[in-house]
């Protein structure tokens, strides 16, 4: 079930308020379009600057439009263990197929700390959780040691590793087993990842480019990494481009272009510069994507 493509899904703005409509459009439009799973209220969805009610509300939606057409793994994160078991058990209500949990960020856990923080999360919601390996943003690191440790717990089945070492790939899946579901966190370097033993990706990229980033991921699943490369020359440039801000800034851009929803973020986050406007235009033209 967690394998290929799965989107880190924007959240659509529209005057201050989380427009439902261009959500609900999006959703059926990355099914439409081939994506293998649906990943709202991550760091791309804005969730930060979500109000726990439109946190609630977005994944419900998600899941709705959905309808068990593909899995949908729901962002239940937070560097406050009771908000996320919290969050945790209103997806697994809502009917979220997984959660996306990531570790604690801003007050720096140490591992013992964050082993506990996560088997605290899975003693009390029974739904397979993916743990959210980001130390560029939450400046502390899941070490390979406590990701076996992590592994262990009943619940938990997998990891999106953001961490751009693609030597961990191996050695997670040396000492945890292959059955450990590794998903990449960077777009950029997905094609090494799933050589190395991952099986997905939960992409920025795939927000505005779906059906390539989903052939590109069934290619890689069945061995064909030069029809995966190929693919892979065409993204590389907006790979690149949609990181030259800070995310999802460049990406909610690309998505305005396209007409899936205007180019409006929350504060502290600010629409994109011209010089990335145009770099942002010019890889989806390479792509693709726009004439």
């Amino acid at each position: 079930m967690f394998k290929g493509s799965f989107v880190a899904l924007i959240t659509p703005f529209k005057d201050g308020k989380v427009d439902e409509e261009a959500f609900a459009k999006l959703v059926e439009w990355q099914i439409a379009e081939g994506s293998h799973g649906l990943v709202p209220c991550g760091t791309t969805g804005e969730s930060p600057t979500l109000s726990h009610e439109e946190h609630r509300r977005v994944i419900e939606i998600c899941v709705e439009v959905t309808n068990k057409r593909v899995p949908v793994m729901a962002g239940a994160g937070s560097n406050n263990t009771v908000e996320a078991i919290a969050l945790t058990k209103f997806a697994k209500e809502a009917g979220a197929d997984a959660v996306l949990s990531v570790t604690g960020y801003y007050n720096k856990p140490t591992q013992e700390g964050q082993y506990q923080h996560f088997k605290a999360i899975s003693d009390a919601v029974d739904i397979p959780i993916f743990l959210y390996n980001i130390p560029g943003r939450t400046i502390v690191d899941i070490s390979v040691e406590t990701m076996v440790r992590i592994a262990e717990l009943k619940n938990v089945v997998g990891v999106k590793d953001a961490t751009s070492n693609l030597a961990r790939t191996s050695l997670q899946r040396h000492l945890i087993g292959p059955e450990f579901i590794q998903l990449s966190g960077e777009d950029a370097t997905s094609l090494g990842f799933n050589a190395h033993g991952g099986v997905g990706s939960i992409s920025v990229t795939a927000n505005v480019a779906p059906k390539l980033c989903a052939e590109f991921q069934t290619a890689t699943l069945k061995g064909d990494f030069k029809r995966a490369l190929e693919i892979q020359d065409r993204l590389m440039p907006l790979h690149h481009s949609l990181f030259l801000e800070p995310n999802p800034a460049p990406v909610k851009y690309a998505a305005s272009l396209l007409g899936l929803c205007r180019d409006e973020l929350r504060l502290p986050l600010m629409s994109v510069t011209e010089a990335t406007q145009l770099c942002v235009r010019d890889a989806m033209r390479h792509a693709g994507l726009l004439n």
